[in-house]
């Protein structure tokens, strides 16, 4: 099958709580049957499975094709972190490429609160646990803390220009029903709020939630009349730099040549950015390393842009991990679940005039960082 001839056909996203009795998949099944519906698919058509989720082991996607009443000739389980569920529909078109699958379903999420996120990071893997942890390092925040405080004092970011990322993303998600943080904010709230990991603040940070994000991967063909999503390009890199401790650039340094010039485009061209928004300085990061400006200049880049949703540069269209919550593993989804659904014109009031954007995730923190990058550009068919 031609390259071009598969794409994203369907979407799906549960509701985002706080705290639940629901089982993890209770979340992915309700993602997955609104993906279903949205794709015009039956479920027996699936022959494809990616999962990523931090609480599903010691489950995987061969068990949760059992549990869903599904056979599957091709199975994926993320290992990438945020990165992970954009890696996995790469991974998906590849397979279906190849003739290992037809119809892929993609999945990611998870259900623990604040509580468990900060047990999930104690054990996340050897390195933190074994030298990190012990000694109390303040989970994701102390270590992000690091990374803002290095760039600011590397290029002079300052935390107003960061913040217009926050601001401009809540004015998103003030018109998104399943956003958690709905309530306006603006600037001032962002630099007056509590310290977290200094200079981080309170709005620099995520909150953790239950949550799951889908979409399913098939021949374009497939898709409801109008509503297909091509795949332009996509990649993935891990470790870079290996062995640097706080890096301030990643892996999309990397393939960012390779993925406009597959795409045809470039950053100007996009008409918004779903970025992998863990923290504001990773966000502003992944706009240096994409092309976006130069590394060092994101400080006034981000003074020159209005974020929100009809801002100059649209940005995490439906608030964002930042007032959305981050559903674990979910989070390194819920841009590509949001760019797909703008580029379908079902986006209500927050709707884009939106031909083609770009998504971009991050994730699986190491001893200093995250270790994993991914990127996809995407367009409607129609």
């Amino acid at each position: 099958m031609a390259t071009s001839d598969i794409g994203i056909i369907g979407y799906g996203q549960s509701v985002y709580v706080k705290r639940t009795d629901r089982t993890l998949l209770s979340f992915l099944a309700e993602a997955a049957r609104n993906a279903l519906a949205s794709a015009g698919v039956a479920k027996q058509e699936l022959d494809g499975l990616a999962v990523s989720s931090f609480e599903l082991p010691p489950d995987n996607a061969v068990t949760l094709a059992e549990q869903f009443g599904i056979s599957v000739s091709w199975a994926y389980l993320g290992t990438a972190g945020g990165a992970g569920p954009v890696a996995s529909v790469i991974a998906a078109k590849r397979a279906i490429e190849a003739g290992q699958a037809t119809l892929a379903l993609c999945l990611a999420g998870d259900n623990y609160d604040v509580g468990g996120h900060y047990r999930l990071m104690d054990n996340f893997n050897r390195a933190l646990k074994n030298y990190a942890t012990p000694h109390g390092f303040g989970g994701a925040n102390g270590l992000f803390g690091i990374i803002q405080r290095k760039h600011m004092e590397t290029y002079g970011t300052r935390p107003e220009q960061l913040g217009r990322i926050s601001v401009g993303q809540r004015a998103s998600a003030v018109l998104n029903d399943n956003a958690l943080l709905r309530t306006p904010l603006t600037l001032d709230d962002y630099l007056t709020a509590r310290i977290i990991a200094d200079p981080l603040r309170l709005y620099d940070c995520v909150l953790p939630c239950a949550g799951a994000e889908a979409v399913i991967v098939g021949p374009l063909d497939r898709a409801p009349a109008g509503k297909g999503v091509r795949i332009l390009s996509g990649y993935e890199r891990h470790n870079h730099p290996p062995g640097e401790p706080a890096p301030l650039r990643g892996g999309w340094e990397l393939f960012r040549d390779a993925l406009w010039r597959d795409a045809g485009y470039e950053p100007h061209d996009m008409d918004f950015v779903q970025a992998y928004d863990d923290y504001p300085i990773m966000v502003a990061i992944q706009l240096e390393d994409l092309g976006f400006c130069a590394k060092g200049e994101v400080g006034a880049f981000l003074g020159r842009h209005d974020f929100a949703w009809n801002g100059s540069l649209p940005l995490n269209t439906g608030g964002g991990q930042l007032s959305c919550g981050q559903a674990g593993a979910g989070g390194g989804m819920i841009g590509l679940v949001e760019g797909v659904r703008q580029l379908r014109q079902e986006a209500g009031r927050r709707q884009v005039k939106a031909r083609r954007g770009l998504v971009s995730g991050y994730g699986m923190v190491g001893y200093g960082h995250g270790l994993s990058t991914s990127s996809i550009v995407m367009e409607r068919t129609q």
